[in-house]
């Protein structure tokens, strides 16, 4: 029969057995998940005879010589944060800049092997870079060239940890922040710099306000003096008509009809206010008209009464008397043409306004409005109404002046 002594150590040597067991077993099993890869070494070696070149544990439960080690490697991309430092530009201005790197390992063993700890190194590279980079530019150029400066410290640490197994994605400069005062000059120089730039604008802005005002006012003269033009065009076609009418009802009347004429005048003259009253005729004469068309004289002058040939033959035919007359429907297209230009012009000026108000910080140019650009400006508008009568169409004889009598007939 076994004592209980046997029977202690058996459990004991049992015990031991199984921890032994879970002890290689949790040696020799690795699980490696889907972003990382796992380096195998196998007494201080990577390569031997049965893997040349090196072991290699991809995603998965895998099963390992419980005498190797394996080292898990993260494939995924990683973000370093490179630590605010002052770094003096080339124009001697203290900045204190920072930035923030993307990498990603792309070569497990290299990245293990090559370099004590990859982070470490790569951070550190990215600090003496960023020094050497921003110190050979000016202030200016750091503040307004950031993509530039990404893009050269990208290539500057891609190609120095290419060795290392890592790839650099991208630099980003986080801040870019002068020291005090050398922030407070940029403060001043701004603010100069946008005073310039109102003055420059309210400068431009009265400019372009006087050459509106000063078109404006040349609309209006061109406007008014066509008015005036017009108005004495009209009146002088009016005061011509007229006399061509007073003329076409002249030419009927006979020395009888003149004499009662001249009688109502000497009436109408008699009514006024004056005391004195001066003929410019002989009262006599008239006395003798009047007693002959009275009946009184001995003997009565025959004159023979004019036709309506006759009269045409003499100062021509009623559209010749009468002129062009404008009708309402001309004068109405007059006026809406000169509305239209003058809407055209202001439509003109308000965007020129608009334009200056638009172009902020730049600087000013040479305005010159559509009105005093030579030979883009318009021709000066044709009237509608013609200065001078028609002439009378071919045969016609010339119409008698309207001032002129006709010729009285020969007594007999």
């Amino acid at each position: 029969m076994v004592d209980a002594g046997t029977i202690a150590i058996i459990a004991l040597l049992s015990v031991v057995i199984v921890i032994a067991v879970i002890v290689v077993m949790a040696r020799a099993i690795y699980t490696i998940t889907p972003y990382q890869q796992g380096v195998v070494t196998y007494l201080g070696s990577f390569r031997n005879r049965r893997h040349p070149n090196g072991l290699i544990l991809n995603p998965g439960l895998t099963y390992v010589n419980p005498l190797s080690t394996v080292v898990r490697v993260d494939l995924r991309t990683q973000v370093l944060e490179v630590p605010r430092q002052e770094v003096i530009t080339k124009d001697n201005s203290p900045t204190n800049v920072d930035a923030i790197i993307y990498i990603k390992v792309v070569d497990a063993p290299r990245a293990i092997f090559q370099v004590q700890d990859y982070h470490v190194a790569t951070v550190a590279l990215a600090q003496t870079t960023l020094r050497s980079v921003i110190g050979d530019m000016e202030l200016d150029e750091v503040l307004y060239n950031r993509e530039r400066i990404n893009t050269r410290l990208r290539d500057i640490l891609d190609e120095a940890t290419d060795r290392w197994g890592v790839r650099v994605e991208a630099v980003e400069i986080k801040e870019v922040d002068p020291v005090g005062p050398v922030k407070a000059a940029m403060e001043e120089q701004t603010s100069a710099e946008r005073q310039r730039r109102a003055a420059v604008l309210r400068a431009d802005g009265e400019k372009r306000s006087a050459i509106l005002v000063a078109e404006g006012q040349k609309r209006s003269r061109i406007l008014q003096a066509e008015g005036v033009r017009q108005s004495r065009i009209l009146e002088a076609q009016g005061e011509s008509q007229r006399l061509r009418i007073l003329a076409l009802g002249a030419g009927t009347l006979d020395a009888k009809a003149l004499t009662v004429l001249s009688l109502d005048t000497l009436g109408s003259v008699a009514n006024g206010q004056a005391t004195k009253i001066i003929f410019p005729f002989e009262i006599s004469r008239l006395m003798e008209g009047a007693s002959e068309y009275l009946g009184v004289s001995r003997t009565v002058p025959e004159r023979s009464f004019t036709t309506f040939s006759d009269l045409q033959a003499q100062i021509g035919t009623v559209d010749d008397v009468l002129g062009p007359i404008p009708k309402q429907t001309e004068l109405l297209t007059e006026i809406k043409t000169i509305e239209e230009e003058i809407k055209a012009d202001a439509d003109a000026s308000t965007v020129m306004v608009q334009a200056g108000i638009a172009s902020k910080g730049d600087d000013v140019g040479d305005i010159r409005p559509r009105s005093l650009a030579g030979p883009t400006a318009p021709g000066p508008r044709a009237p509608i109404f013609q200065d001078t009568p028609p002439a009378p169409p071919a045969g016609t004889p010339a119409p008698s002046d309207p001032k002129k009598k006709p010729p009285a007939a020969d007594g007999p």
